[in-house]
């Protein structure tokens, strides 16, 4: 799920620095308390860069055991994919793939992260057509050569990954499958600018650059984000923006990558419900999302699956 940009004002966490308590955990992931080891007198050098990022921008990297946790969540996100895409068919009401995210999730020991979320009432997100993200599943039948978003975020033990896909159901129009093929290239675009010194503005100019050389638009309301600890954490990931702006990455950085893409201009509305956001010009929207980790080498996605 797609976080609305800016939903908070990250300069705020550049301008004054969080002040982390004494008797906190130390960020930096060692389970002491933070007085005696980060904020102490022997403070480990290379342990400050955990410290740092928490105070300046409210970002908690995470250890290793924390990637290991949101990849077995992002396990059960892939396999929750594979399930809906299994029964997606033209006749299906977007309400039965609520029902199938939400009964399957139960059914492995997790939670689904948008029930209740900000008052979001159901369990997945299923975006059709012109409508960019945050569909609301309800009566709403698949037609065939409909292009279906399929967003999904569980909880399992405690830690969230978030991921989506656009499907077909049935034959696709020309223009449904180039809309469809530029977003899956658009997020590989943006997953390959991710490695330790890049930033967050390298990730949005990869995105921006593909998808406008493409003849195509970004929507820029809507946002990638940290998450893991929770759904929605710092930073946020803009699709659009230029080389060697914004927050530089580092390893432990985990956030998803989700950018949308509009066959037409990028300028939307939202629905009566207050979540449905649609194209101001009734094209066609189509995205694809990953949450992926910074490594010391480069990447890793925590909710891989094969792109164009």
């Amino acid at each position: 799920m797609a976080d609305l940009f800016p939903e908070t004002d990250e300069s705020d966490f550049m301008k004054h620095k969080r002040k982390i308590g004494r008797n906190v955990p130390c960020p930096c992931g060692s389970g002491k308390k933070y007085k005696r080891c980060c904020g102490g007198p022997q403070a480990d050098p290379s342990k400050m860069v955990a410290v740092d990022y928490m105070q300046r921008y409210g970002i908690r990297l995470k250890q290793a055991a924390d990637v290991e946790a949101i990849r077995k969540a992002g396990r059960l996100a892939l396999a929750t994919l594979d399930l809906v895409e299994q029964h997606l068919r033209p006749g299906m009401s977007t309400d039965e793939i609520n029902t199938l995210v939400h009964d399957y999730t139960l059914a492995q020991g997790a939670v689904p992260a948008p029930l209740n979320y900000r008052g979001f009432p159901k369990s997945v997100c299923v975006s059709i057509n012109e409508v960019i993200c945050h569909g609301i599943p309800g009566e709403r039948r698949i037609e065939a050569g409909d292009i279906v978003n399929v967003d999904v975020t569980p909880i399992l033990d405690g830690y969230y990954a978030d991921v989506n896909k656009t499907f077909f159901a049935g034959e696709p129009s020309v223009q449904a499958r180039q809309i469809v093929s530029v977003a899956a290239q658009c997020l590989r675009a943006g997953i390959e600018m991710v490695e330790p010194g890049n930033t967050l503005g390298d990730i949005g100019w990869a995105i921006q650059r593909h998808a406008e050389g493409q003849g195509c638009s970004v929507v820029r309301e809507f946002v990638g984000h940290g998450v893991g600890f929770a759904f929605h954490e710092p930073p946020q990931v803009p699709h659009f923006g230029q080389r060697h702006e914004g927050i530089h990455l580092v390893p432990g950085m985990v956030f998803t990558i989700e950018p949308m893409i509009n066959l037409g201009g990028a300028s939307l509305r939202i629905l009566d419900d207050k979540w449905t956001a649609v194209t101001a010009d009734r094209s066609l929207s189509a995205q694809f999302e990953q949450t992926v980790v910074v490594t010391e080498a480069g990447v890793e996605s925590l909710t891989p699956y094969p792109l164009p």
